[in-house]
């Protein structure tokens, strides 16, 4: 099982990372953690790698009903988006396919906001990857 949903954009990093979080907001996500993987693994490490953010997205309404339904979902809460820097001057967005939660969690009452969320995210992604 894939736990990934991808999509590859044209535009540049930074670029990419506005775009995203604007497409997050348009499907009803907001962004509850920014991790700067590169900064942190350079400061912590000495460790350079491309740039790379991980966003925690988050859909209030679908996040409280996963919630009602499997309270230890919180565990794989919230969900991870991760913007990084690609080959060409493209930018890699990926996302945790939330079919994973569902799997994981073994609960199935999970399916029609992992169904939901997947939808989202899928048109997020598809957003940013438009030229």
């Amino acid at each position: 099982m894939s736990y990934a949903l991808s999509t590859t954009t044209e535009l540049p990093f930074a670029d990419a990372l506005t775009a995203v979080r604007e497409a997050l907001a348009a499907q009803g996500f907001g962004v509850l953690t920014e991790i700067d993987l590169a900064g942190t693994l350079k400061a912590k490490l000495n460790v350079d790698i491309a740039p790379q953010v991980i966003l925690g997205a988050c859909n209030p309404v679908l996040a409280n009903e996963a919630l009602g339904t499997e309270p230890q979902i919180g565990l794989l809460l919230p969900c991870n988006v991760v913007v990084r820097a690609g080959d060409n001057g493209r930018t890699v967005v990926e996302a945790v396919d939330p079919d994973v939660l569902v799997h994981l969690s073994g609960n199935d009452a999970l399916q029609r906001v992992a169904r939901d969320a997947r939808t989202r995210l899928l048109a997020a992604l598809a957003a940013v990857s438009r030229p």
